[in-house]
C-alpha cells in the first residue's frame, strides 16, 4: 500500500536525487513536522515533531535505504480522550533495484528504471510512522509520561451507565438463563 498525497510540491523536500551520487554510503536528514502530516488525507497522525535520518547505500545494481525516525507524535487517548505525546523510535529498511524490465514489486524491493533520477521517500516515511503508532492509543502506553484523566474516565463511566445497566437487565434474559 503506497500512501496517496495531494501536493507534490511541498513534499518535494523529501526526495533523494541519486544520479550524481558516487557508490557507497550517504546520509540525509529530514524534519517531520505538522506541515508534513497535513499533506496526507485521513492520517492517523495530525501533529508531530520527528527527526528522520536516512542512510543511502548506493551499489551498482541497487540502492539500500536505512531509516531511523525518532521523536514524538500527538495522539488522542482512546480511554480518556486527552491529547498526549507518544514517543516513537523507528528503524526500517527499503531496497530499490535498478531494472529495465518489470519486476514484481513487493514491500521489500521497489524497481527503479534507467529514467528515474530520485527517490521520493515521503510516502515511505508516512507509512512507517503510521504503522508504528500504537493500535490502541492510551496515555499509559510505554514511553508516555502521564496517566489517563481520572475525571474524564469517571464521567464516561457515569454516562455509559456502568452499574445501572446490570441492575436494569431485561427479565427475558433471566428466563433464558433458567433453561440451562
Amino acid at each position: 500500500m503506497r500512501a496517496n498525497y495531494r501536493s507534490l510540491k511541498s513534499l518535494r523536500t523529501y526526495s533523494i536525487p541519486f544520479t550524481g551520487l558516487k557508490l557507497g554510503r550517504h546520509e540525509f536528514e529530514y524534519v517531520i513536522d505538522n506541515e508534513f502530516f497535513k499533506e496526507f488525507d485521513y492520517s492517523l497522525v495530525k501533529k508531530g515533531d520527528l527527526q528522520c535520518n536516512v542512510e543511502l547505500d548506493k551499489q551498482e545494481t541497487m540502492i539500500i535505504l536505512n531509516f531511523h525516525i525518532y521523536g514524538k507524535v500527538e495522539m488522542t487517548c482512546d480511554r480518556c480522550l486527552s491529547e498526549y505525546m507518544q514517543p516513537l523510535d523507528i528503524h526500517e529498511q527499503q531496497i530499490f533495484k535498478f531494472s529495465d524490465e518489470e519486476i514484481d514489486e513487493d514491500d521489500e524491493i521497489i524497481a527503479l528504471s534507467k529514467n528515474d533520477t530520485e527517490i521520493a521517500i515521503a510516502g515511505l516515511v508516512y507509512e512507517y510512522i503510521n504503522v508504528a503508532v500504537p493500535f490502541v492509543a492510551s496515555c499509559n502506553n510505554e514511553g508516555s509520561n502521564r496517566d489517563c484523566d481520572k475525571d474524564m474516565l469517571d464521567r464516561l463511566n457515569k454516562l455509559s451507565g456502568g452499574d445501572e445497566q446490570e441492575k436494569s437487565a431485561d427479565p427475558r434474559w433471566d428466563a433464558l438463563k433458567k433453561l440451562k
